[in-house]
C-alpha cells in the first residue's frame, strides 16, 4: 500500500472515472471529484464491485471557490496531494465565425482556466512538501491544429504551454513533476458530449462551411471503429503508468496512432525532456 494521495477532476465518466479506479487498485487514496455529485453512483458502484475505495467530492473547475473549498476539506485529513490529474474538459466543434463569444469563453474557461485554477490551488501544498506530480490531460489537439476544432485546440495548446513552462522551473527547484498526456480519439462520453453540444447550439449552419463540416463529421464518425480510437480504460492505463514513473516525461502520447499523427511536431524531442533541460538553463539550473 503506497498511501499516496491522488486528486482527479472530471471523474464522473470516461478517462477520469477509469483512472480513479486504476489508481485505487494501485493503493492510492483517491479523491475523485466531479461538478455534479448526482453522477457519482456509477463510480461508487464500480469501486465497490472492484473492492476498492474512492472518495467522491464536489469540485467545479470553473469556480475557484469550489476548488478551494474541496481542497480545504481534503487537507483537513491529509498532509499532501501527491498527484493531481487535471482531467475535466469539454470538446467543441464550431468555426470561429459561427461560435459566439460566450461559447469561446466557456471552452477556455473549462479546458484551460480549469487546469490553471486547480494547479494554482494545489501548488502551494506540493511546494511545501517538495514533492508531487501534476498530470494535465491534453490531446493531440494540443499539438496539432485540426479542422473545426480551433477553439478547443487553442485551449489545449494553452495547456501544453502552461505545462512546459511550469516544468522548466518548478520541477527542478521544488521537485514537482509535470506531464501533459496527449490522447487521440477516445470512445467516451467526451465525444458524445461535444456532438450533443454542437446540436443543441444550432447544429449545422447553412453557410459556406457546411459541406466542409459535413465531410469532417462524417469522416470522424466513420473512423470510430478504427485503431485511431482508444477506450477510456486504455488511456487511463497510460496515465497510471505515467504517475508511477520516477522520472516521467513532460509530454506523453497514449497510442501508436497519436505518435504517428504528431511525429512532425514531436520527433526531435518526443518526451519534452530535452527542451525542458534547455529552457531550465535560463535560470541557471
Amino acid at each position: 500500500m503506497n498511501n499516496k494521495i491522488a486528486l482527479i477532476t472530471g471523474a464522473s465518466t470516461g478517462v477520469g472515472f477509469e483512472t480513479a479506479l486504476l489508481l485505487a487498485k494501485k493503493g492510492y487514496k483517491v479523491y475523485a471529484t466531479m461538478r455534479n455529485l448526482e453522477k457519482q453512483e456509477a463510480l461508487q458502484e464500480a469501486a465497490k464491485s472492484q473492492n476498492v475505495q474512492v472518495i467522491v467530492k464536489q469540485l467545479d473547475v470553473t469556480s475557484s471557490t469550489s476548488i478551494n473549498n474541496c481542497l480545504d476539506d481534503i487537507m483537513k485529513n491529509e498532509d499532501n496531494i501527491d498527484v493531481l490529474i487535471n482531467n475535466a474538459g469539454a470538446g467543441f466543434i464550431r468555426t470561429t465565425e459561427q461560435a459566439t463569444e460566450e461559447e469561446i469563453m466557456w471552452q477556455l474557461n473549462v479546458n484551460l482556466m480549469g487546469v490553471i485554477r486547480t494547479t494554482k490551488a494545489v501548488l502551494p501544498i506540493m511546494r511545501k512538501n517538495k514533492s508531487g506530480h501534476i498530470v494535465n490531460i491534453s490531446s493531440v489537439g494540443g499539438l496539432i491544429g485540426q479542422p473545426f476544432n480551433e477553439i478547443y485546440c487553442a485551449a489545449k495548446f494553452g495547456v501544453e504551454g502552461y505545462t512546459e513552462s511550469l516544468a522548466s522551473y518548478v520541477q527542478p527547484h521544488f521537485n514537482i513533476k509535470f506531464t501533459s498526456i496527449e490522447p487521440g480519439g477516445i470512445h467516451s462520453e467526451f465525444a458524445n458530449s461535444a456532438l450533443t453540444q454542437f446540436e443543441s447550439n444550432g447544429g449545422l449552419v447553412d453557410d459556406e462551411y457546411k459541406p466542409l463540416l459535413e465531410a469532417y463529421i462524417g469522416g470522424a464518425q466513420s473512423r470510430q471503429g478504427d485503431y485511431i480510437f482508444q477506450t477510456s480504460k486504455e488511456v487511463a492505463e497510460i496515465i497510471t503508468d505515467c504517475v508511477e514513473m520516477q522520472d516521467p516525461p513532460i509530454r506523453m502520447r497514449t497510442s501508436q496512432w497519436a505518435e504517428e499523427f504528431t511525429k512532425l511536431k514531436t520527433q526531435a524531442d518526443p518526451t519534452g525532456k530535452l527542451l525542458q533541460a534547455e529552457v531550465a538553463k535560463l535560470i541557471g539550473k
